[in-house]
């Protein structure tokens, strides 16, 4: 779940190689979910099962929601659910409700649990049936953004240089930026410092050591870079009402490489 940029909790966690290594069961069952609701969400999938078979998983694991009773200073209420599912014009924080996924809807799930009191999250955009040319191209654009932000993810870089690679990538493709929501620390919380912003200048911000653990979440709409909250009080929205993806992964800064501790 992307992190307001101005959210700043001021706090920042550097996790022992140990700690790191904790997380590891967070990841790998964020990156299960993901994986099989990806698989199994289909034309005629609703909502509503999305969240339930999340919610399943999650009891069945003993993880714990991070969602569920998340009440930030940006949403309308506690989020009483345990998934995102953006559809469509719906871009980031879409709360599940009573819609059946039609040919061509594009589908972003965004998920995130604690396992032992460490915390996952990741996200994934896919096209249900018949998909459109411009949607795919949406999606691979994202992706690509956040495998060029992991491979600058190395310790004595900067989070500007993170923040670069993302806006240089989505840039280059033709989209605007938005950055009032992006990547965010995480640990013990979902939600910590530093904010990672999807655009930014290299050689800036805070210096990447071992033991910081990010969540870098690139996201974009075709053709606009303004969002507005829905009724629901939590689903974002284009402007105008273009289509969205998003991509995201849990990633531990370390001596040897980042770690991308929810890789599918």
């Amino acid at each position: 779940m992307g992190r307001y940029s101005e959210a700043a909790s001021k706090v920042i966690e550097w996790l022992t190689r140990a700690e790191i290594e904790q997380m590891r069961p967070a990841g790998a069952f964020v990156a299960e979910v993901l994986t099989h609701l990806s698989q199994t969400t289909t034309v005629g999938t609703n909502l509503l099962e999305i969240n339930e078979q999340a919610h399943d998983m999650i009891r069945e694991r003993g993880a714990t929601s991070c969602y569920i009773d998340y009440h930030p200073s940006f949403g309308g209420s506690p989020f009483g659910h345990v998934i995102c599912t953006s559809v469509n014009d719906a871009v980031l924080h879409g709360l599940p409700h009573d819609y059946t996924l039609r040919d061509g809807d594009l589908v972003s799930l965004d998920f995130a649990v604690s396992i032992d009191g460490w915390v996952a999250d990741s996200a994934v955009s896919f096209v249900v049936g018949t998909p459109r040319a411009e949607d795919l191209r949406l999606i691979a654009t994202t992706e690509a953004a956040l495998a060029a932000a992991i491979e600058v993810a190395q310790v004595g870089k900067r989070i500007g240089d993170i923040s670069a690679a993302i806006g240089r990538v989505l840039r280059n493709a033709g989209y605007s930026i938005n950055t009032m929501f992006g990547g965010h620390g995480v640990g013990r919380t979902m939600h910590g410092d530093p904010h990672v912003p999807n655009n930014g200048r290299a050689g800036r911000g805070l210096r990447l050591r071992p033991g910081l653990v990010i969540a870098l979440e690139p996201w974009v709409m075709a053709t606009t870079d303004e969002i507005y909250t829905d009724d629901d009080g939590w689903t974002l929205r284009s402007a105008d009402r273009s289509r969205g993806a998003h991509s995201e992964h849990t990633v531990a800064i370390t001596p040897d490489g980042p770690i991308i501790l929810t890789a599918r």
